[in-house]
């Protein structure tokens, strides 16, 4: 891929004493958080801390209770339109459109938004694939695409975008650790050719520690520490560490009843 922005094209975002409640649930309390432009940003934790909460606030899907959510400084809420900051995202399932293949799944935005003629498209949608090794699936159809196919699919369309700020919603789900592992590694190299800010939400431990510049560990709607790879390692609180480094008690009644049954 041809380095065609630079890290004053990517945006930063900060994350202000957010709070969200479902009804009586509260679901964010009080996140404070910032990225820097071009950074690999990693919210990691349990099913149900109020990852992908997070995730469609910084995106302006959804309105905090209280506090914000800035975009080079601009309160995603107030954003007059899309163009002031592009952003992308790849969804956990993907969410491409299983009626249209994979030429006019990555064509659609540019289509719409009317950025190139025909063959600009052809050209960058076809660039696009090729940087993810989907060169021969241009005509398939999302259905006939394996799970890690489609994840590919799904990043090659947020690149089309050229976007300043990319966010990953549980990229690695789903799929076997070798294409796991492959996943991670074009998050990085995504991030090393285009610069672009990035935000991934996941549980993934691997994907975490291998690929980020920070993580932030979230359980029950709060971040309970925010370091680098090697410093959350060595973390001395026990809630870090037991997320980290779980363990199975098998003396617990389920595992003795197992045993007393062979």
């Amino acid at each position: 891929m041809t380095n065609n922005r630079n890290i004053g094209q990517a945006i930063s975002v900060n994350v202000v004493d957010l709070s969200k409640s479902f009804g009586s649930e509260k679901v964010l309390k009080n996140i404070n958080f910032n990225v820097t432009p071009g950074e690999i940003f990693v919210i990691m934790g349990p099913s149900g801390a109020g990852k992908s909460i997070m995730l469609k606030h910084i995106i302006g899907l959804l309105r905090p209770d209280t506090g914000k959510v800035l975009l080079n400084e601009m309160d995603v809420i107030e954003r007059k339109t899309v163009e002031q900051n592009v952003i992308a995202m790849v969804f956990q399932e993907g969410a491409l459109f299983n009626s249209l293949n994979v030429f006019d799944n990555l064509a659609l935005y540019l289509r719409e938004h009317r950025r190139y003629n025909k063959n600009n498209i052809r050209t960058k949608v076809t660039h696009a694939l090729e940087m993810l090794s989907l060169g021969n699936a241009i005509d398939k159809f999302p259905p006939e695409l394996s799970g890690g196919m489609r994840k590919r699919v799904a990043i090659a369309r947020a690149l089309v975008m050229e976007p300043q700020l990319l966010l990953y919603d549980e990229p690695t789900s789903e799929l076997d650790p070798t294409m796991g592992a492959t996943i991670s590694e074009i998050i990085a190299t995504v991030r090393n050719e285009t610069q672009v800010t990035s935000i991934v939400v996941s549980h993934d431990r691997d994907l975490a520690l291998t690929i980020s510049d920070r993580v932030a560990l979230m359980m029950a709607g709060e971040i309970i520490e925010i370091n680098t790879p090697e410093n959350l390692t060595k973390s001395k609180d026990p809630r870090v560490q037991s997320f980290l480094n779980p363990k199975i008690n098998i003396d617990q009644p389920r595992f003795r009843q197992k045993e007393e049954n062979k």
